[in-house]
């Protein structure tokens, strides 16, 4: 089943709308706040990105970490075993050696997802209980070699021009406090300036990668299990692992509001659940040995979790919520 083919040429992901029809929070619904703090807020506000700290408990990201390793047939204690052709061949060639793994379904992916404060956090984000979860995929990222080079970029996933109503996010699964670590990285001086930047753009330019000459890269630092929201309309991208022997791992989550009368999405979400199938898009090689079919099995959700997918309808809460 194709799902989202306006995805096929852009690097979002396919598992939920390319953007929201309901506009992100902005807090004139009066609703308080769940997890995230006034200053929390206004950082969000300003910057274009949050952090939650311990979000998500270590045994959960300890867990996911050893899988990753298993996942990619190599051994943490032997940087020997860390490298070798990339597996899938990527049509984003920005992502080349940029560590992702094609895992999508697993329980301990969805058990993150499912995980109450993280579901909490997007509520603070979005104004709104009635979400769904994007199923997504985890990053190794490797140090850098002559052999093996990943320069980092920074890049939208989504055009700005079109105003997105859509916000992207991680869990780190391992410290990430050394800028030499590849990590999130990001440009809140030109999200915040974005109209005035653009004016002195050309009028062809990549909407998806911009002129970031003049600005400065913030290098965003994350303890194991925090959880980073960002807006789509922040800059942003992976930088560059240039420690000796360090590693930065991170599972892609993020929230948008469900979209019950979108019955292909849903069914398809639903398939990607239950067959372990991964996303069909522009940046979304998926796995050609196909191990979530074959080693793993369908991931068992709780009451939320089977919300967040689109398995039981969220229309019970939304015609009570105001």
């Amino acid at each position: 089943m194709a799902i989202n083919k306006n995805h096929k040429d852009i690097p979002g992901n396919p598992s939920t709308a390319t953007s929201s029809k309901v506009f992100l929070n902005d807090r004139s619904n009066g609703r308080p706040l769940k997890v995230l703090t006034e200053n929390d807020w206004d950082f969000w506000v300003d910057n274009g990105y949050v952090i939650i700290k311990n979000a998500v408990p270590k045994s959960l990201t300890n867990r996911l970490r050893n899988l990753l390793w298993e996942f990619e047939e190599k051994n943490p204690k032997d940087p020997e075993t860390w490298y070798g052709e990339e597996r899938p061949e990527m049509k984003m060639k920005e992502l080349t050696n940029s560590g992702m793994v094609e895992i999508y379904n697993h329980q301990y992916l969805w058990d993150i997802r499912q995980y109450p404060k993280v579901y909490e956090t997007f509520t603070d984000i979005w104004g709104m209980d009635e979400l769904w979860v994007t199923i997504d995929r985890a990053n190794l990222n490797l140090p850098a070699r002559p052999d093996f080079e990943f320069k980092g970029f920074i890049h939208w996933d989504y055009d700005p021009e079109t105003n997105p109503q859509n916000v992207q996010g991680l869990v780190a699964l391992n410290e990430q406090t050394d800028p030499n670590v590849g990590g999130f990285q990001c440009i809140p001086e030109l999200y915040r300036n974005y109209e005035t930047w653009k004016t002195s753009q050309p009028a062809d330019r990549d909407r998806f990668k911009p002129d970031i000459s003049g600005f400065e890269l913030t290098k965003v630092k994350l303890d194991e299990g925090d959880l980073l929201i960002f807006n789509s309309k922040l800059p942003h991208g992976i930088r560059p692992n240039i420690s000796r022997d360090k590693v930065r791992m991170a599972q892609y989550i993020s929230m948008m509001p469900a979209e019950n009368e979108n019955q292909e999405l849903r069914d398809w979400r639903i398939s990607s659940w239950k067959n372990r199938i991964a996303p069909d898009g522009y940046a979304f090689p998926g796995d050609p040995r196909n191990w979530e079919q074959t080693k793993y099995k369908t991931a068992i959700l709780s009451p939320l979790g089977r919300k967040l997918l689109g398995l039981d309808p969220w229309y019970i809460t939304r015609s009570t919520s105001k």
